[in-house]
């Protein structure tokens, strides 16, 4: 093992009128130089974990339970509304409400869409679910890390978007409603917001624009380790070991590739190429709990970090990054 070379982003050389932005660029060129940052990293965007979290909270904090039909799943949905005032101003926002067939009965969903013109001709969607699980509303489960934490990095994402327009691809992100089942999960009772979608995007012409369709799920988890995801597009796979190379997060890659029911199976099985975010390994696996933290009263705020919604934040601003130089 060699030591790292010492760098210096000092220089008296430079003249007094040089502003931070250029000495940080230079700072990053040097770094590249000698190996130690990837020269990516000028080009990537930032997106605050810490931010992230606060977020959940306060998602948490006015929606805990997200169920069908409940105050809090109307709150989730005004939570996040709010958090896009100045796209609604710009006719930007939409509201996707249709009525599922469920085995709980007819029930009214609403899919909650962004959109951010870029330059080229094509679309990235990126999408997480903010709805929590129906048959578990008896209980305290909240879904911190199953749909609140990625709903507040959908906002984050937003927002940076907001300061920083798409230069390549547009981006329109969706909020999801419906992924859980509302009975028994099957391929009828399940995924019913982004089925809706997808067949609605079939029909107008707009799944042909998709150049990618990325999913947030579950990736707040205190030990990150994201999935190779078996349902995922192979090519869009390796892209996200990329990204977590040049972010400097190799690790959280998962080397299991196992396939994954989740809002992405509507669009692959209509041809776009898809991508799941996801860790599905989340908390010990016991007795009383075999799957983990997943669908349980313990997934709560405290399970999730800021540290790991840092990672996919940035992972997700060098997907956008990546796919536009596709």
């Amino acid at each position: 093992m060699q030591p790292v070379q010492s760098v210096s982003c000092q220089s008296s050389n430079l003249p007094r009128s040089a502003t931070n932005k250029a000495l940080a660029r230079i700072c990053v060129w040097m770094l590249a130089a000698l190996g130690i940052l990837p020269l990516q990293a000028q080009e990537r965007g930032h997106i605050s974990g810490a931010a992230t979290y606060a977020l959940t909270k306060e998602l948490l904090a006015v929606a805990p339970k997200r169920f069908n039909g409940s105050p809090g799943h109307k709150a989730a949905e005004e939570f996040i509304e709010s958090h896009f005032q100045t796209e609604a101003k710009e006719h930007r926002l939409d509201i996707d409400t249709f009525t599922a067939s469920t085995p709980a009965g007819l029930q009214t969903m609403h899919n909650i869409l962004v959109r951010y013109p870029g330059k080229k001709d094509g679309m990235i969607v990126i999408g997480s679910h903010y709805e929590t699980n129906y048959p578990l509303k008896d209980i305290a489960f909240v879904g911190a890390n199953d749909g609140a934490c990625t709903s507040a990095l959908l906002i984050e994402i937003g927002q940076y978007l907001r300061t920083h327009p798409p230069q390549g691809y547009s981006v329109v992100l969706v909020f999801f409603d419906g992924e859980e089942a509302v009975d028994k999960w099957s391929a009828q009772d399940s995924l019913y917001g982004s089925r809706h979608l997808a067949a609605k995007w079939s029909q107008d012409g707009t799944l042909g624009k998709i150049k990618a369709f990325l999913l947030a799920d579950m990736i707040g988890d205190k030990d990150l380790d994201i999935d190779q995801d078996g349902n995922s597009n192979s090519n869009l796979v390796e892209l996200l070991k990329v990204a977590a190379k040049d972010i400097g997060h190799p690790n959280v890659i998962s080397k299991d590739r196992t396939p994954i029911e989740d809002d992405t199976v509507p669009f692959a099985r209509r041809g776009v190429p898809v991508l799941d975010v996801i860790d599905y390994d989340y908390g010990p696996h016991t007795n009383q709990t075999p799957d983990g933290y997943h669908h349980t009263a313990q997934d709560t705020l405290d399970k999730i970090s800021p540290q790991s919604l840092q990672i996919a934040g940035e992972l997700f601003l060098e997907l956008i990054r990546l796919v536009d130089q596709r």
